[in-house]
């Protein structure tokens, strides 16, 4: 890159499109489909301009759309490869809109979809991976495979709802008394794809789809409220196999369940290649949620729906189970780290987007390039950053030792009080899964009450997911039932705090501790730097003089965990 020239990500991918009549509905808005066909479009060419082979859509996060889009406007589509895994990669969208006359602009959403790239002979192939350079492509990097750890559970934590958990059956709907019955709203339609509808592989484009998915769920979702709803979430879902050229597409669309001030609508996308042919295959399902705006833009109640015995009693009681997941998933994952509070209450629905926002906010903390170096004691560093009203601080050293092996040992709190002076003890009170665990701890700190304190902490950890990559270890408060606030004690909160730790060499490895902290978190944190930077440093000289001695003695069941 020539000095003063611009960074560019290499992967990124721009588009603008002005709206035009033929692309809006009866409203002057933007068609939610037009809009699809077009993220997909620049996703897809973002992907391709990395892999440098043509790609596939495999799947599409939540959207949820902020704004409509009127005839006139123009439409900004930003795309970028986030990272590379073996064969499929992450690309992250950014969609906004701005008015030509007033030059203002608007964020209309955000997506995240993952394409797979196509070889010529066998199929997948393996990607190169992504070298990011900047603090927003780091962080990006970073928390992509957090992403898509939460994608692959998304099906495991349904399944877990249903079984385990008393979902509603009484209707939520106080103000609308008119039900109706669930097949009334049914759509059925097909589609012959045609070549202005697929790629150059022949494959019908992604976004194609989508299109035309929207259109059949706005019919059944009109024919529930007898109005013109809209669009305003499209949940997670995966395409399960391609369409080609001389393809049928039957879709199929019916509303799940009807909520106060929203609906859940089903749709589903079969292909088949002759018209007599018996068997057909499962392309996509997708699940729309669409609201009624009246004249001041606000939701309008939503008749009751009165779903089929059989399979429409199951989609009915799924829609229920859909709407906790993605109010779980927005609330606590798509809040910036500083409006989601401290203490979140923890269940096992939960327990996938906690674990997520757990460690994309060490991630992104570590990401951060502002970091100012404060002090240096024999080769302890201590590093500040100053972000609006929150003072984080970075202790960094290199120590000798495994990263394997200090990752395991650091990760266990009831451990840390031999090395901690401010932890007195910690009880491992519930065993999430492999990767995750609730403790109650009880800190030497005395609090303004003159009261110990003490912490619920979700620890949560995860190994190298590629070559370069640190372990983690991250910490944050939460809320369980089964330790509720003791009299005893002055419960407090940490928002965000934990390890990432470095393989440097065969016998080195730099372990870091992030503590970012609100003003009055922390007693030690309130005294002069001088002070700070000299507790940390005999904290993490004895924290260095913990691993050597343990490095060679970590009992099986830890090792096991």
């Amino acid at each position: 890159m020539e000095r003063g020239e611009q960074y560019r990500n290499p992967t990124e991918v721009q588009m603008s499109q002005l709206v035009l009549p033929c692309q809006t509905n009866h409203r002057g808005e933007l068609s939610i489909g037009q809009l699809l066909k077009w993220i997909d479009t620049t996703a897809c060419l973002s992907a391709e301009r990395h892999a440098g082979c043509p790609c596939v859509t495999a799947s599409v996060d939540d959207i949820y759309f902020e704004h409509t889009i009127s005839v006139g406007q123009v439409v900004n589509i930003k795309a970028k490869v986030n990272r590379a895994f073996n064969s499929s990669m992450e690309v992250g969208i950014q969609v906004s809109y701005e008015d030509l006359c007033s030059g203002k602009q608007w964020n209309v959403c955000r997506a995240y979809a993952t394409f797979v790239a196509q070889g010529k002979a066998t199929g997948k192939m393996k990607l190169k991976p992504l070298a990011p350079q900047t603090e927003e492509e780091k962080m990006e990097y970073s928390i992509a495979a957090e992403r898509r750890r939460m994608r692959l559970a998304h099906t495991d934590t349904l399944k877990y709802l249903l079984t385990n958990s008393t979902m509603p059956t009484e209707r939520e709907n106080g103000d609308c008394n008119t039900v109706v019955p669930a097949e009334k709203t049914r759509v059925e339609s097909v589609e012959l794809v045609l070549p202005p509808h697929a790629n150059h592989q022949g494959n019908t484009f992604g976004g194609q789809i989508m299109a035309w998915m929207e259109n059949v769920a706005t019919i059944a979702a009109s024919r529930l409220c007898h109005a013109h709803p809209t669009l305003k979430t499209i949940e997670m879902f995966h395409f399960r196999g391609p369409s080609q050229v001389g393809d049928r597409l039957l879709l199929k669309a019916i509303v799940n369940n009807a909520f106060k001030n929203s609906m859940e609508v089903g749709v589903c996308v079969e292909a088949y290649r002759q018209e007599m042919e018996v068997s057909r295959r499962h392309i996509n399902s997708a699940f729309m949620t669409f609201v009624v705006l009246d004249q001041e833009g606000q939701p309008s109640a939503i008749p009751m729906v009165k779903p089929e015995a059989g399979d429409g009693e199951r989609r009915y009681r799924e829609a229920s189970a859909r709407k906790k997941i993605r109010l779980d998933r927005k609330y606590i994952t798509s809040c910036e780290q500083t409006k989601v509070p401290l203490s979140v209450p923890w269940d096992q629905t939960n327990k996938v987007y906690l674990s997520y926002n757990n460690v994309s906010a060490l991630k992104t903390l570590v990401a951060k390039t502002n970091w100012v170096l404060a002090t240096e004691i024999d080769k302890v560093r201590m590093y500040t950053l100053e972000e609006d009203k929150y003072l984080s601080f970075r202790i960094e050293m290199t120590v000798c030792a495994d990263a394997t092996q200090a990752f395991f040992l650091l990760s266990d709190l009831r451990q840390r009080h031999e090395w901690d002076r401010h932890y007195a003890s910690a009880e491992l009170v519930q065993q999430v899964d492999e990767d995750d665990m609730i403790y109650h701890v009880l800190s030497q700190t005395v609090s303004q009450e003159n009261k110990p304190q003490d912490f619920v902490i979700l620890a949560s950890r995860r190994k190298p997911c590629d070559e370069g990559d640190p372990y983690v270890i991250a910490f944050r408060s939460v809320t369980l039932p089964t330790r509720p606030p003791n009299p005893e004690y002055t419960r407090e909160e940490t928002m965000c705090s934990g390890f990432c730790i470095w393989q440097e060499t065969a016998e080195l490895t730099k372990v870091s501790y992030y503590n970012q902290a609100a003003p009055g978190y922390l007693a030690y944190v309130t005294t002069n730097i001088t002070g700070l930077s000299s507790d940390f440093y005999v904290t993490f000289k004895a924290c260095e003089r913990f691993l050597q001695k343990n490095k060679d003695e970590i009992t099986v069941g830890l090792q096991n965990l």
